[in-house]
């Protein structure tokens, strides 16, 4: 393998990229595109829910349970109800996500000393939102309920638990989103990215040429792997940019330990990619299978949208196949963790391996001959 031939491989791709505003949008613009668009519209964050009061007691201590909610940034009380028969109208509409309804015997039970009731009744379509929102309706209502009995009263509780997040102070969800998508972007653009060489040469009839060369199997797939590694390298960088940038996701590790783990992982899904295009010879076909074989497995059995521990045994044990999952690991311990190589040894090993598999299927797929 010589250097020279390898380069004029190298440029003759950079040279037919160059003409190919396909493969240019989806090499600069969809990777800058995706991060805005999942950024924006990816949010496990549960706040301002809409709800409606239908208090039926009117006194100051159902006023200040009231108040507890509205100070949460969790609720924003959007509507006063006088009657029960407006609850299953605005809950049917989805102009509201829960309806308080404090009794009418409210007060007079607080002041009996006795459990008064609050009902929250919850459009349950959303399962999620539900589950949250009955969360945080209860939690306000025990911190009230622990107001009013310790009230005027040097009694403390014996036992208060103080919690402490760390890495994710916030809890934001955009936090844990945005690093990963470092993973499953790359993932899907440098697969789809090479899918479309090797058969490019077939449709137009440049393979013959190329198979005239003495350029060998390696240096054809290195050659061509080479200036889509630059791309994607460039793409990890905008990526991270935009997260620290425009969404202000911390960035606490290295970027000397980013940058050949990327790389590592960038050479498995660009071999995946030319693979494809390899056995398929087809542009389309190719693109297609790469979709496939790429988003799917990379958005959902990752980790990136679903917690691989609540998965089924079968897709939890299919996780152990997808290399997006241990990729992600990596991302978000480098931004949220700062973590090292001590850390990340074992994925860093596992992006190595899967790029000499994902480079070593490439050459073994290509073949010079023609049929």
């Amino acid at each position: 393998m010589t250097s020279k031939r390898l380069l004029a491989v190298a440029r003759k791709e950079v040279l037919q990229l160059r003409r190919d505003p396909r493969s240019l949008i989806l090499a600069f613009v969809l990777p800058v595109l995706l991060t805005v668009l999942f950024g924006y519209a990816i949010s496990w964050d549960v706040d301002n829910i809409e709800i409606a009061v239908l208090d039926q007691d009117r006194s100051k201590a159902s006023r200040e349970l009231l108040d507890a909610f509205r100070a949460s940034s969790y609720f924003r009380l959007s509507a006063f109800l006088d009657d029960p028969d407006e609850i299953e109208r605005l809950i049917d509409r989805g102009e509201v996500r829960m309806v308080l309804v404090v009794p009418p015997d409210f007060s007079r039970e607080l002041g009996a000393g006795r459990t008064a009731l609050l009902q929250a009744v919850v459009d349950g379509s959303d399962a999620n939102t539900a589950n949250i929102a009955m969360g945080y309706a209860r939690a306000i209502a025990q911190s009230y309920s622990l107001r009013i009995a310790f009230a005027g009263s040097s009694f403390h509780p014996p036992v208060q638990a103080e919690s402490r997040v760390w890495y994710n102070e916030e809890l934001s969800s955009r936090n844990m989103i945005v690093p990963g998508l470092v993973a499953v972007i790359m993932m899907i653009v440098a697969a789809m990215l090479t899918s479309l060489t090797i058969a490019r040469e077939w449709e137009r009839g440049t393979m013959e040429q190329l198979a005239a060369t003495p350029v060998t199997r390696i240096e054809v797939v290195l050659g061509k792997m080479l200036p889509y590694v630059g791309i994607g390298l460039f793409d990890v960088f905008s990526v991270s940019a935009i997260g620290v940038l425009l969404f202000g996701v911390p960035f606490r590790g290295s970027p000397l330990l980013l940058v050949p783990l990327s790389t590592a992982f960038l050479v498995g899904a660009l071999g995946l990619g030319m693979f494809i295009s390899a056995i398929t010879r087809s542009q389309v076909l190719a693109t297609q299978i790469a979709m496939v074989a790429t988003y799917l497995p990379a958005f959902l059995l990752s980790g990136f949208m679903f917690d691989v521990s609540v998965m089924p045994p079968v897709l939890s044990w299919l996780t152990y196949l997808i290399p997006a999952r241990y990729f992600l690991v990596v991302t978000r311990g480098i931004f949220l963790k700062g973590v090292g190589v001590d850390v990340l040894f074992v994925q860093g090993l596992l992006m190595i391996a899967f790029g000499a598999a994902g480079f070593a299927a490439a050459v073994s797929a290509f073949r010079k001959e023609i049929e």
